[in-house]
């Protein structure tokens, strides 16, 4: 995935089924130049065959074809860069406590302000961006990452871990001067400026040592 993904046009996806409201939500969010996509469905959302790229949904709480709380963790384990806002006429404590504990970023009463569901998708799509760039981030160190031969990893491994080169070689069997080779083209192949960088590289991707 390219981080330029998290760049492209926003989309705010709005899944109601009454028609008055979907078109009212349309005009609001046109009003700033949002783009949108209107459902009348959770099935029909689920099938949408939508672009990556950041965006936010406004979902019903209450469906013909669904509860929105069980839409909402289909959403979130098949589009986890995608943050869901809910709106209802009759919602409750309990149902907007499971929301917002599922990671829903707001929970609105209808009649709400506009201004205030404004917000609220403001702040879903820049989580929205900030998930697509932490994973275009992840895609590219691990693709970088399996470039590396396995006695590069070996060496990775235990660098990350504070091993002096002497004591990398002595637990390979290898010469320093292998480990130091081995080291600089670990460096390269993961781009990492310094030690401190390759640490931090190496904490995103979780290495640990493997035992031999």
């Amino acid at each position: 995935m390219s981080s330029s993904v998290a760049e492209t046009a926003p989309v705010v996806f709005v899944v109601d089924d009454d028609v008055s409201m979907r078109e009212s939500l349309e005009l609001l969010f046109r009003s700033v130049s949002l783009e949108t996509a209107l459902f009348a469905s959770a099935q029909e959302f689920l099938a949408y065959q939508r672009a990556l790229g950041p965006g936010c949904i406004v979902l019903d709480v209450s469906l013909p074809d669904g509860n929105g709380l069980d839409i909402q963790k289909l959403i979130c384990s098949d589009r986890g860069s995608m943050p869901v806002i809910f709106i209802t006429g009759h919602g409750d404590v309990p149902t907007s406590v499971k929301a917002m504990k599922a990671g829903a970023v707001e929970f609105l009463l209808k009649p709400f302000q506009g201004e205030i569901l404004l917000q609220a998708v403001e702040e879903a799509i820049e989580h929205s961006r900030s998930a697509l760039a932490t994973t275009a981030e992840m895609s590219l160190l691990e693709d970088r990452h399996a470039t590396l031969t396995r006695r590069e990893r070996d060496v990775f491994e235990r660098v990350v871990k504070g091993l002096l080169n002497k004591q990398i070689a002595a637990e390979l069997g290898i010469r320093e001067i292998t480990v130091k080779g081995h080291r600089r083209c670990v460096m390269q192949k993961m781009h990492a400026r310094s030690l401190a960088d390759l640490v931090r590289i190496a904490g995103k991707l979780r290495l640990q040592a493997q035992p031999r």
